[in-house]
């Protein structure tokens, strides 16, 4: 059984210059309260990977415009102006990474892979600086796992013992990035007991789960 935490408890776990895996695509399934509360901490210096950072004011975007993030690996942020004002000025160093790769990166990174190879970026600038590996005559690059010292997740449910079950697209990153993450940190709209969620619903295991937000008030 998991003692329920506030999202400023979490914030609190969490030092200046961490790695964070958080789930989202455009603000769909991250974990907002627990974004809120690093917002209020006055977070510095962390490294965010992520699909995106949604736009100002809303999910990650909020880490951006405080000035939280030194450091982000992403896919695209196209629709907040602010992350590229930031990557342009040298405020924030951005890694671009295409959305495949990069989830394939953090599942390496969860379950012990060296890494993985991938056509994708073979002949253009993503491949500076990369080792090729040729397989079967074809050139691959050897993209290397990513993990975070915390993977910060979204979900539908989570009930005493930490089973989460996500809803529709906001499963995106979340099951994925709960392997990658030393500490994982979970914020469920619904906290229900063990029983409620099916076991077939259950995508991430409690096991993999350390901290679970109380339910918002």
């Amino acid at each position: 059984m998991k003692n329920a935490i506030s999202p400023d408890e979490a914030a609190a776990l969490i030092p200046d210059g961490s790695v964070c895996l958080i789930g989202g695509f455009m603000g769909v399934g991250s974990p907002h309260r627990l974004i809120d509360a690093l917002v209020r901490r006055g977070a510095k210096n962390l490294t965010v990977v992520a699909n995106d950072t949604a736009m100002p004011g809303k999910g990650i975007g909020k880490l951006i415009s405080a000035g939280a993030v030194t450091r982000l690996i992403a896919s695209h942020i196209g629709l907040n102006p602010e992350t590229q004002k930031k990557m342009i000025s040298g405020e924030i160093e951005v890694e671009l990474v295409p959305q495949g790769t990069l989830v394939e990166r953090i599942r390496a990174g969860g379950v012990g892979l060296g890494g993985v190879l991938t056509a994708t970026g073979i002949g253009t600038l993503v491949e500076k600086g990369k080792q090729i590996v040729e397989v079967d005559g074809k050139p691959y690059l050897l993209e290397k796992p990513i993990k975070g010292d915390f993977a910060l997740i979204g979900c539908k449910q989570s009930d005493y013992y930490g089973n989460l079950e996500y809803s529709l697209t906001a499963h995106n990153f979340n099951p994925i990035m709960a392997l990658a993450g030393a500490v994982v940190i979970a914020e469920p709209q619904h906290i229900v007991p063990v029983g409620v969620i099916s076991p077939d619903d259950v995508k991430t295991p409690g096991v993999l789960v350390t901290h679970i937000l109380e339910r918002a008030i």
